[in-house]
């Protein structure tokens, strides 16, 4: 599904960008932009506009006189949020999820110790409002709601951790919680378990209770990858 606003480059890459990131161009497979210009009936320049974005990306590379060549798997920018929305709709979704579900486990417990001490009273307000929709949320089938009000509370907790380099993982963290509820790798209703963690996750930053915030979410990172086990093994 194209992206409105993006132009006829990025109709391209919505494209372009899945299959690359798929497999169906193994690393070092070359791209001519002539041919790919006329298979989606665009013109060079915009052909090379989408080149250039997927460049940026570290998927491919350019050559003189070789073409663009796909880069290996290794070398691409998988932090990059259109790079993971391309591998979770892929045949990769199932490794994908687990790798970022890893990736969160290890850094948003610190992310949640540090948010105890340094939060501001205005973010420990906002934790708790998005704990309380995502309880709101939490029954009768209500997950996009119930997302919106989840990847709120974990940009919270990272920016409220004062460290700079955990506030850009907001986005990563956001497309990996989207994959899940996008890709049916939720259950239909959150698991209560996990939303009542959350609660007591909102408190404890609130109470300046380092040590439990950072145990809370360790036992939320942990229920995610049970999750996946039953629902993507």
């Amino acid at each position: 599904m194209s992206t409105p606003g993006r132009g006829l480059h990025g109709q391209v890459l919505d494209t372009l960008g899945p299959e690359i990131t798929a497999g169906e161009y193994p690393p070092g497979s070359v791209l001519r932009t002539d041919e790919l210009a006329q298979r989606f009936d665009v013109s060079r320049s915009v052909m090379r506009e989408a080149v250039r974005v997927l460049e940026s990306m570290h998927l491919v590379e350019s050559r003189r006189r070789v073409g663009v060549t796909v880069r290996p798997r290794s070398e691409w920018n998988v932090y990059d949020p259109q790079v993971i929305r391309w591998r979770l709709a892929g045949a990769d979704r199932p490794h994908q999820l687990r790798s970022l579900t890893v990736l969160r486990s290890a850094v948003e417990p610190v992310a949640a110790g540090l948010a105890a001490r340094n939060a501001t009273a205005e973010q420990c307000k906002e934790l708790t409002e998005c704990a309380l929709g995502m309880v709101a949320h939490s029954r009768g089938h209500q997950l996009e709601g119930y997302l919106f009000h989840d990847i709120a509370f974990h940009r919270v907790i990272l920016n409220a951790s004062g460290n700079e380099m955990f506030a850009r993982l907001g986005d990563v963290v956001a497309e990996v919680l989207t994959g899940r509820t996008q890709h049916d790798v939720m259950f239909e209703d959150p698991d209560p378990a996990a939303v009542t963690l959350h609660v007591k996750l909102a408190e404890a930053v609130r109470e300046r209770d380092a040590a439990r915030a950072e145990e809370l979410t360790r036992e939320i990172a942990v229920g995610a990858l049970q999750e996946l086990d039953i629902l993507a093994p």
